[in-house]
């Protein structure tokens, strides 16, 4: 193995010292320090690469046409969906999940549109009768996932069919599927309730056919990150979380680092119950660990329009925690690793209460194009304190105030 550079720097050094002659700093290294401090992210990079990591070359496979159609308050008609998947495609996700054409006559006929609509994204479905694979197939779809649960609660309570029955039934699907040329994905549903030594007969089995890739699922939103690091670093693949623990994003970053290659996500992570791994929050995970490769990727810029599209349609408010929210002023980057422009939004700090900053009050007045001392903004942040102490101020109170203080601070007086 060839020795580490910054090592041998380090040596050169301590032996230019013990020898009597000055030592130097290498000018090159100095700025390359420079840009590291300069940028916070690269702090939050792993220190030891692991072997198995695709944090920097997986691909989203984005389900809110599919999972997101689960959600208590989703409707999607035709144009919502055909609205959806061009701005998906536009944001610059891979895979593009939507419901089963077998599901409905409608769901059938938007596939097809959704299909013929020339997207750079491939389109796919999830299915597992052979009735199903037939329909699928006839309606130009890029791929599908062959899925089925292999826990023992949803073999004995859900579809009743023992481990035989799903390897022959799986055989037989991925077969057809793959003499039409399409991609194939074979999941396992509940895996992380499954018996392990089940699981890796089904995926030897399902290997053997040529599958694309497999899949593995938690179901129940039951585990957690080391359990899926463990999971995934035998098993590799594409992942699906759902979030009822809250550990999604965590867990999805964690199947990253142990190998998986596709993280399934929705748009404000909509989906059944607590729904899936969110598409901005595994962007914001994404983007502090390779900053470089997210943003060469996908359109981060776009995101928060995205957010607002399946927000308008489902009829709920974008959370006001939301991942990609929460600017901090003075040097941000003390507190702040994602950059709101990256993401095509510009940094706000609510200045109207009684804990505000002179710094947070000084942007807001730079903002509105006043004028004022350093002194000047010291004094007036003095008084939207006073008022805040009162009750919260809004943005126009704030602002009526800044002007009209600048207004008094700036009219001559009368000699």
């Amino acid at each position: 193995m060839s020795p580490n550079p910054a090592s041998t720097n380090h040596s050169d050094k301590r032996a230019k010292a013990s020898s009597g002659r000055p030592v130097s700093a290498n000018s090159t290294n100095g700025k390359e320090e420079e840009v590291k401090r300069k940028d916070s992210s690269a702090i939050y990079k792993p220190k030891f690469t692991d072997t198995l990591s695709r944090v920097n070359n997986f691909s989203i496979i984005e389900s809110t046409l599919r999972e997101g159609e689960q959600f208590g308050n989703a409707f999607f008609t035709t144009e919502d969906k055909v609205k959806i998947a061009k701005a998906l495609d536009d944001f610059g996700v891979e895979y593009i999940e939507i419901t089963s054409p077998a599901a409905s006559e409608q769901s059938r006929q938007d596939c097809i549109t959704i299909c013929n609509l020339g997207l750079k994204a491939k389109v796919c479905i999830s299915i597992f009768h052979m009735d199903d694979a037939r329909i699928a197939v006839e309606t130009g779809v890029d791929g599908l996932d062959v899925v089925i649960g292999t826990s023992s609660y949803l073999r004995e309570f859900s579809h009743g069919k023992d481990m035989d029955y799903i390897i022959k039934q799986a055989t037989e699907v991925i077969t057809f599927i793959k003499s039409k040329g399409l991609e194939v994905r074979f999941s396992s549903e509940d895996s992380f309730r499954s018996d392990l030594v089940d699981l890796l007969n089904l995926y030897k089995t399902v290997d053997k056919l040529g599958v694309n890739r497999v899949g593995i699922a938690d179901t129940v939103g039951c585990a957690n990150p080391r359990q899926v690091y463990e999971l995934v670093k035998t098993l590799r693949g594409v992942c699906h979380f759902h979030n009822d623990t809250g550990c999604a994003i965590a867990n999805a970053y964690a199947a990253l680092e142990a190998g998986a290659t596709h993280i399934d996500t929705s748009v404000l992570g909509i989906g059944e119950r607590n729904g899936i791994t969110p598409l901005g929050g595994l962007c914001a995970m994404m983007y502090v660990a390779d900053k470089e490769y997210v943003m060469g990727k996908y359109k981060l810029n776009k995101l928060r329009e995205v957010e607002n599209l399946i927000a308008e349609t489902v009829s709920i408010q974008v959370p006001f925690n939301n991942y990609i929210t929460g600017p901090i002023l003075n040097n941000p980057s003390t507190y702040e690793i994602l950059k709101p422009d990256d993401f095509g939004m510009t940094r706000y700090v609510s200045i109207g209460h009684r804990l505000t900053g002179w710094n947070a009050v000084k942007n807001r007045v730079q903002q509105l194009g006043l004028v004022l001392t350093d002194d000047e903004v010291k004094e007036v942040t003095g008084q939207i304190k006073q008022l805040a102490d009162l009750k919260p101020l809004g943005i126009e109170e704030v602002d009526t105030l800044l002007r009209n203080y600048h207004q008094q601070v700036n009219t001559p007086v009368n000699e």
